[in-house]
């Protein structure tokens, strides 16, 4: 039974390298039979000399060929995440599947491109796409119904403070059925009071739970559970706290005979400041020109439905706290604060214009922070810049947002991403101290990348719920000591 149980887990393990294989011998298809007839063939002839075709390889060749479009889905994957069928839900890793193929078909019809000297045509490369979502489709649903099959939900045993109530993790968790099942919950305290660790480290013992959850629980107690569960081969998931994130970027020395960690105060380095700065530059303009019909199409809808003016400008607030004028396409109704005060956007927010909803969901209303960009206010990537009225709400409650505003503020980034709109304070100070401890120019490109998929993730445009339109009141006394 072990012997077939492990052999299904190498399957499902390997479920990502088929996939690979059947999208590249799908590409050697389209190879041999559409694209290099072309590039084989000269096509084009001026005085003599030919500018396209008559390219001739031979089996190493083709080799090299199929070698590199094998690589491009990798590094693409790498990028979006695709082949993490299981951990991603189904929609998501498609979704990511798609883009993947989108990213490395565009890059392998350039190769091509650059192969016959002139552009091949693009429509086979296009119902070719078509045909490889249509198989990436058909693989995402084999690999997650193996992976069901495989892996079942993971019964969780929730260990939390009276303090801090889980119903928040609790319904992260269940909304991952498919992975995970919560079977208990435990207080911290028992009925004196008291902190009983034999009590604790006997339930998750003899419970026969797949997983423990130490929900933001004190410091000292839970590197306690920590090691009992390590020791006993027990799987732990952990809320980190901020210094956890801290560590995370830090660096291991071995100037003596004990490991030691190097947690830097967070400083880029020139090059890297130089050339972050260059692609913010380059991607603006670029993007600026591209999108310019877009702009004037929702400047023109904006004007027209209540005669209102086109942009929003509000005071925000970037690197070292430096105060900057945000620029938006407005969606919201004239004077939606008529107080002055700030207020963040609710779900189903009466003040949001019919023309803003739409702008709103496909991210257009972001579109004029191209020129805060080109202007050094902000970056394509980084913390998104808050209202100094807001900054000063959360500081009350959490001393360490100040962290975040150790780099320029972005038009997206890494809470944006991996986080939702309506997303707690607390837990997106954590995303974005996550990149700054982690900052590297990949990490920015993957961002940018990761960026255009989450335009297609509606949760991701949600509004605060009631709960959530102050700084951190679930957790007003919250501590990361």
């Amino acid at each position: 039974m072990r012997r077939s149980q492990a052999i299904k887990r190498i399957l499902v393990l390997w479920m990502p390298v088929i996939g690979y294989v059947l999208q590249t011998a799908a590409y050697a298809w389209l190879w041999f039979h559409v694209y290099y007839p072309i590039v084989s063939t000269p096509t084009i002839s001026v005085d003599g000399y030919d500018l396209g075709g008559g390219l001739k390889l031979y089996q190493n060749g083709h080799l090299l060929v199929l070698a590199i479009y094998f690589v491009l889905l990798i590094f693409a994957s790498r990028t979006f995440g695709g082949t993490k069928v299981g951990y991603l839900k189904f929609t998501d890793a498609f979704l990511s599947q798609i883009f993947e193929l989108v990213m490395a078909d565009a890059i392998s019809y350039a190769q091509i491109s650059l192969m016959n000297n002139w552009l091949v045509p693009v429509r086979p490369m296009l119902i070719f796409l078509l045909f490889q979502i249509a198989l990436a489709g058909g693989w995402t649903v084999l690999s997650d119904l193996l992976y069901r099959k495989v892996f079942p939900p993971r019964d969780l045993l929730i260990i939390y403070d009276e303090k801090f109530p889980p119903d928040d993790i609790i319904a992260k968790f269940n909304s991952r059925q498919d992975m995970f099942s919560v079977k208990k919950t435990l207080n911290l305290q028992d009925e004196s009071g008291e902190v009983d660790l034999d009590r604790l480290y006997e339930e998750c013992r003899s419970g026969g739970y797949g997983a423990v959850v130490l929900w933001d629980i004190p410091t000292p107690v839970r590197n306690k559970l920590l090691k009992f569960c390590y020791s006993e081969s027990i799987r732990v998931y952990m809320m980190p706290k901020i210094p956890d994130v801290l560590i995370q970027g830090s660096s291991q020395m071995h100037l003596f005979d004990t490991p030691i960690y190097v947690v830097r105060d967070y400083a880029m380095k020139t090059e890297q400041r130089i050339l972050k700065r260059t692609i913010d530059v380059v991607c603006a303009l670029i993007l600026t020109v591209i999108a310019s019909p877009i702009m004037l199409v929702t400047a023109i809808c904006i004007h027209a439905y209540d005669k209102g003016p086109v942009l929003y400008k509000q005071i925000r607030c970037t690197q070292y706290g430096r105060e900057f004028e945000i620029m938006k396409f407005r969606s919201m109704r004239e004077n939606a604060e008529k107080d002055g005060k700030a207020v963040l956007a609710k779900q189903n927010d009466d003040r949001i214009t019919p023309v803003g909803h739409f702008i709103r969901k496909v991210r257009i209303d972001e579109l004029p922070q191209l020129f805060n960009i080109l202007k050094g206010d902000m970056s394509f990537i980084g913390p998104r810049p808050e209202r100094p009225e807001i900054i000063a709400q959360y500081m009350e409650e959490m001393p360490e947002f100040a962290y975040r505003m150790k780099v320029k503020a972005g038009l997206a980034g890494y809470a944006q991403v991996y986080g939702k709109y309506n997303t707690t304070p607390y837990d997106k100070l954590k995303l974005d101290l996550t990149y700054i401890q982690n900052y590297s120019v990949r990490l920015d490109l993957k961002l940018m990348l990761l960026t255009l998929k989450i335009l297609l993730k509606p949760e991701s445009t949600e509004g605060v719920s009631e709960n959530q339109t102050t700084a951190a009141k679930p957790h007003p006394e919250r501590t990361d000591e």
